[in-house]
């Protein structure tokens, strides 16, 4: 707040009028479409706290969210005409009370101060939450089995027990510490122990085989004890050691807008706005997401009119596998499915004409013919391939026309390069042991399915001598999830390198992208997971030679060390990063690798100085003692184009336990946080220009909730999906 200085003998009347002057000065004016007003409590002026107006009177539940000043004023701009329910919430206060209004409207809020810490810490965010799990300390691995400490003896180290209980397991599909999860459900109660009952909690609903196996890799008995004891110390009064700070600087400049999509009963994993090469394609157009096993169909968004809509996808084969059945009953659900999906779209792009290309399983896991030994297709006669558990679509906004392309290689995620082909390269999601492309126009031309499309296995130079020889092949050994990602559990390089001949990588892409030098990155999961730069040469299938990057974990020349990458992109100067399970969002810049790239000693680690490990917000669980924080990161972005508005190259990381998006800006982290519904978690994100000569107004940063447990949120059973806009104003009363 901003004092004002009087004279000291001022008489009564000249204070009377000096303070009602400032009050004019400071006060909030607004247009026809806008709400504001200031945010006070008891304490006095609120800076840094987040007003928000919902409503549901347009075609779909629209929400909009900003940051109060350092006064406490608030200006919410944009908001199309409507009834709104306003309110304020902020760390270290009650929500004030809800006030119904229209645009063009002052509305000053009183918020109530928490009574306590136990009512101010139900704001926080999942991760201050989670902090509370113990984690078995260093001394406790390899673990002994279940004859011993309950810890699997596959998990030989602290950081791949964090690795398994965050991002590549545990919080791969929804958060970790949110109420829901933090409490046992009251169907599970009456068991015998808190272990027992977390058993049998997460054996509930549709991916309960799933996250069984997640159990199954760190040891049911330890993780179950632990996870156990942790709702137990929190129904007893527990909370967290920290407080999360509020909005400052730059995070009170956000203006965030959230669109309800898709069904409560769907989740989305990804959306997308425009082609990434070039922010200006389908300018104020439609969004389109991606339901993967929840749902056959594409949801859309017409953020203009706020309207949602549908695209049903298409699959060739009826014998294309469905979702299983749920393997025991959910608290929430039932016996219910609730996901029913066949083609389980995982990720959607947009190319230069504006169509919409996706990953969709079209069939049963079977390749035809021309994909195994014997075909005459190049790409085959090298590395025959009998199973794809994904393929691909391209939907044409233009003629609302869908076709589905075969490929023989799985996909997962997808990518466009800037090259004459529009050449779509796709990973596998971990497993597959190849990385495939399609030619898109020679699709266009031709609609050959087989003719347009290649792939190749990853090869290290291990000789050094600079091309591709005959490599040291082994038999792909990644476990996978059903649905083809790699659960991280196998090594990259399972033998000593043999340096008469190149070696093939037991791995393949998780995320997939294009640098501006051409070449190709794909990030590996696993443990400690790594970076391979694929260069694909004049003949790909025959060509490409791979460079594999682990992450710095044991590694005495790594002055930080860090674990299990997973989302990853390229920045303007060829620059990696990757959200790493060890709580990081790293570099990687393969210019600063001092020894040789290629040959027999290139076998990982061997370039840590080429990497740069920055820790991302929040706390740590409290006996870990190594650096990163307990944050999940799925995904991260490079903002090449300033579409949100923080500059060029921006890289920008989920925090999936921590309800944001959050923006390494000139080595400074700017943490752009959902408060409202709590339970924000994102996948990944895109951003649009729509109009460059209207400031910011014209550019955001598109997002979506990719959570699939939309019902373990703030909101409950009923909470649909949503589409997540940012944008960044010069200041907090810009309109």
């Amino acid at each position: 707040m901003r004092y004002i200085r009087f004279p000291r003998y001022a008489s009564a009347a000249v204070l009377a009028i000096a303070l009602a002057v400032y009050a004019q000065s400071s006060a909030v004016k607004v247009k026809s479409d806008e709400i504001g007003g200031t945010v006070s409590s008891p304490k006095g002026p609120e800076a840094g706290v987040w007003v928000i107006a919902e409503t549901t009177d347009l075609p779909t539940r629209y929400i909009k969210e900003v940051v109060t000043d350092d006064r406490g004023r608030y200006l919410i701009p944009e908001l199309p005409a409507a009834k709104y329910t306003v309110w304020a919430r902020g760390y270290g206060l009650v929500d004030s009370p809800k006030a119904a209004t229209t645009p063009g409207k002052l509305v000053d809020l009183k918020a109530g101060v928490a009574p306590d810490k136990k009512t101010a810490a139900q704001l926080y965010p999942a991760n201050y939450w989670y902090a509370l799990l113990k984690i078995p300390e260093k001394n406790e691995f390899p673990g002994t089995g279940p004859k011993g400490n309950g810890i699997s003896p596959s998990v030989t180290t602290q950081g791949q027990w964090l690795h398994l209980i965050k991002t590549d397991s545990c919080e791969s599909c929804h958060q970790l510490g949110n109420e829901y999860t933090r409490t046992i459900p009251e169907m599970f109660r009456s068991l015998d122990s808190p272990a027992q009952a977390w058993e049998r909690r997460v054996q509930s609903g549709q991916a309960g085989n799933a996250m069984m196996g997640g159990l199954g890799q760190l040891g049911l008995e330890r993780a179950t004890a632990e996870f156990g004891a942790w709702t137990t110390r929190i129904a007893a009064g527990e909370l967290p050691s920290e407080a999360p700070p509020r909005p400052q600087g730059l995070e009170r400049n956000v203006v965030i807008t959230q669109w309800d999509w898709a069904d409560p009963k769907a989740y989305l994993h990804d959306e997308i706005s425009t082609d990434r090469r070039n922010p200006h394609i389908n300018a104020n157009g439609l969004i389109y997401g991606s339901p993967e096993e929840s749902r056959d169909y594409l949801p859309v968004l017409d953020p203009v009119h706020s309207t949602i809509s549908q695209v049903k996808v298409p699959y060739r084969d009826p014998n294309t596998p469905g979702q299983p059945k749920p393997l025991q009953s959910s608290p929430i659900w039932g016996d219910e499915s609730i996901w029913d999906s066949h083609t389980t779209v995982h990720n959607p792009m947009f190319d230069e004409r504006g169509r919409l290309w996706y990953t969709s399983r079209i069939r049963a896991n079977d390749n035809p013919a021309w994909c195994k030994a014997g075909s005459d297709l190049l790409s085959a006669k090298i590395t025959p391939l009998n199973n794809a558990g994904r393929e691909l679509a391209v939907y044409d906004p233009a003629t609302k026309q869908t076709d589905m392309i075969d490929t023989c290689f799985s996909t997962h995620h997808l990518v466009f390069a800037e090259d004459a082909n529009n050449t779509l390269w796709t990973s596998t999601g971990g497993g597959g042991g190849v990385v495939g492309w399609l030619n898109t126009k020679m699709w266009d031309q031709t609609h050959d399915a087989k003719e347009s499309q290649g792939w190749t296995a990853l090869v290290l130079d291990t000789n050094g001598n600079g091309k591709r020889d005959p490599y040291l092949d082994s038999e792909m050994k990644v476990l996978t999830a059903p649905s083809g990602e790699s659960l991280g559990t196998s090594k990259a390089i399972e033998k000593t390198a043999d340096p008469a001949h190149d070696t093939r990588l037991n791995a393949a892409f998780y995320a997939v992208a294009v640098a501006p030098d051409g070449m190709i990155w794909g990030s590996v999961l696993g443990f400690p997971g790594g970076l391979v730069r694929l260069n694909p040469g004049p003949n790909p299938p025959e060509t490409a030679l791979a460079e594999y990057y682990e992450v710095p974990f044991n590694n005495p020349k790594a002055p930080v060390q860090g674990y299990s990458p997973r989302g990853m992109d390229v920045d303007g100067n060829n620059v990696v990063w990757v959200a790493l399970g060890s709580g990081h969002l790293a570099s990687f810049d393969r210019r600063k690798c001092k020894g040789p790239l290629n040959g027999p000693a290139a076998t990982g680690q061997h370039c840590a100085e080429g990497w740069t490990l920055y820790r991302t917000p929040g706390p740590s669980f409290s006996n870990v003692k190594d650096s990163g924080s307990d944050d999940s990161h799925y995904y991260d972005w490079v903002d090449r184009f300033d579409t949100l508005g923080l500059g060029r190259n921006t890289p920008i990381v989920t925090g999936n336990s921590s309800d944001s998006l959050i923006a390494l800006v000139n080595g400074k982290w700017v943490v752009l946080r959902v408060p409202y519904p709590l339970g924000f978690f994102a996948k990944g994100m895109d951003g649009r220009i729509d109009d460059p000569k209207s400031g910011w107004k014209g550019k955001e940063l598109w997002t979506t909730w990719g959570t699939r447990t939309p019902f373990h949120s703030e909101t409950g059973k009923g909470t649909n999906p949503k589409v997540v806009s940012f944008r960044m104003r010069p200041n907090p009363l810009a309109d």
